[in-house]
């Protein structure tokens, strides 16, 4: 992060797949830590693809990208995934592993990351407690309602507490009053210092996070990237 409070800045990036024409095109704007950004548009927009850049999964066909101070796009790749750790993402549909509990799954990227067992189960034990798991810690999920796996994937993404949180659609899958609840819950992360990106049709959602920011996407192109994207930074409580 830089002094300002930039985390991530985009100049001019374009992303086109194969020989295909650009699914994003011209793309400059800034995210600042400690923001809630609404990320909307139609369906193929661009809005998956605008995500899998920001969680560097995907390299943008021409542009710069700068996270947290270092130019992404001349990082070696193996120096990525360390930079990947530093967010969390939660995907429209969940990506658990089957053959693992609700506790195996969130302590997977702690795993991955060389946490000793003694180290690891007090705070994967928190933070299903935190999402209202508590009691499901053990179970499958096969076992689990939609909006249960949804918080198991949510609680997996934020485990490692990662600078920024990326979700794809994460409300797609579960009932009005579940969708509430897991906004609700990004809320509470981004007031804790998160800096959070929810990619969303469900322009409903909007009004549950009133300081939000607005990102829209109109066929690959941003319709106001100059405007309420250079909003300062919240301040935290």
């Amino acid at each position: 992060m830089t002094a300002d409070g930039e985390i991530i800045h985009f100049d001019n990036v374009g992303l086109r797949y194969g020989t295909d024409r650009e699914v994003l095109s011209d793309l400059t704007f800034t995210l600042h830590a400690g923001r809630f950004y609404f990320l909307t548009g139609a369906s193929g927009a661009g809005k998956t693809s605008l995500l899998r850049l920001l969680y560097l999964a995907q390299r943008p066909s021409r542009g710069g990208i700068r996270m947290f101070g270092t130019d992404v796009i001349t990082l070696p790749r193996a120096e990525l995934p360390v930079m990947r750790r530093r967010v969390g993402v939660v995907f429209q549909d969940f990506r658990l592993v089957d053959h693992l509990s609700a506790y195996d799954n969130v302590a997977l990227p702690l795993r991955v990351a060389g946490h000793s067992e003694q180290d690891l189960a007090g705070p994967v034990r928190d933070i299903l407690e935190w999402v209202g798991l508590a009691d499901r810690m053990d179970a499958p999920p096969a076992t689990l309602s939609g909006g249960e796996q949804q918080r198991v994937a949510i609680a997996r993404a934020v485990i490692a507490r990662p600078a920024m949180l990326v979700a794809d659609e994460p409300t797609g899958n579960v009932d009005t009053d579940m969708a509430a609840k897991l906004i609700r819950l990004f809320d509470m992360l981004n007031r804790q210092g998160t800096t959070v990106v929810v990619a969303t049709h469900d322009l409903d959602l909007l009004r549950k996070v009133p300081d939000s920011l607005i990102m829209r996407l109109d066929k690959g192109r941003l319709s106001d990237p100059t405007g309420a994207l250079r909003y300062p930074p919240r301040k935290l409580t």
